[in-house]
């Protein structure tokens, strides 16, 4: 009697997982997604463990996330996982100021932006 249950957003290979109010600029944080796009999850995990960029961390415990998804919700195998997609999109801007000289008011944004990050199973080359 109760309502039909919701498709799937991803593939039936793949797993998400999406982390929001990032304190950082979405420019900032796609230099970091840039680095893991299309690698395999193990070689994405050691590039993001000793990058340098602070928001690296947190990119680093998404991943994570979408890797324990894709091994318990969707019985994926975690050797066989490539980074699919990983894009980033803008969230809110805190608008904060500075009194200026001669009655003027400097602007300062201090933007969110918030990471998708997909993993998806593929088969080995044998």
């Amino acid at each position: 009697m109760g309502k039909d249950k919701n498709p799937r957003r991803v593939a039936d290979n793949e797993a998400m997982a999406k982390l929001r109010m990032l304190r950082t600029s979405p420019q900032k944080l796609n230099l970091v997604a840039q680095l893991i796009r299309g690698k395999k999850v193990e070689r994405a995990l050691t590039d993001l463990t000793f990058s340098k960029k602070r928001i690296a961390e947190d990119v680093r415990k998404c991943l994570q996330s979408a890797i324990a998804n894709a091994e318990n919700n969707h019985g994926l195998d975690v050797d066989e996982l490539i980074v699919a997609e990983a894009f980033v999109g803008k969230n809110l801007v805190m608008k904060r100021g500075r009194p200026r000289a001669r009655g003027r008011f400097g602007r300062i944004n201090k933007p969110f932006s918030e990471l998708t990050i997909k993993v998806r199973q593929i088969e080995e080359q044998a």
